[in-house]
């Protein structure tokens, strides 16, 4: 069974950095995408950022070009989310999923696995 956990969350001052981590396990295949997605309350879910396990093709959404950026240590099974110039529109719970392609990764519809997510706070 392929689990995602999430970490790394936590309350920020804006303009300040966090880095999540989602560290995965139980999966067999060898390629994948790792995507993060967010939601804070009363919206929808958005892409935050996603990448290829077969390339490294990364993936952003507009809104964190430039502030986000997304890494992957395959020898740990773990995807990162370094958060830069955080604002406090970034505020939300962020989840990682996995899926097989990067392909509509940012509807999320084609990410068979999610993790519980870990909230990020930030304070203006």
């Amino acid at each position: 069974e392929v689990q995602l956990v999430e970490s790394g969350g936590g309350l920020v001052q804006a303009g300040g950095s966090l880095r999540l981590s989602c560290a995965a396990s139980g999966f067999t295949f060898d390629d994948y995408a790792i995507g993060w997605f967010r939601q804070a309350p009363g919206k929808e879910r958005e892409g935050v950022s996603c990448i290829s396990s077969s390339d490294d093709s990364t993936y952003y959404a507009d809104s964190v070009k430039g502030r986000f950026t997304i890494s992957s240590d395959n020898a740990k099974n773990t995807v990162y989310l370094q958060m830069n110039s955080l604002k406090p529109e970034d505020t939300a719970v962020y989840y990682c999923a996995m899926g097989m392609s990067t392909t509509g990764w940012g509807t999320g519809y084609g990410m068979a696995h999610w993790g519980k997510g870990t909230p990020v706070t930030v304070s203006s």
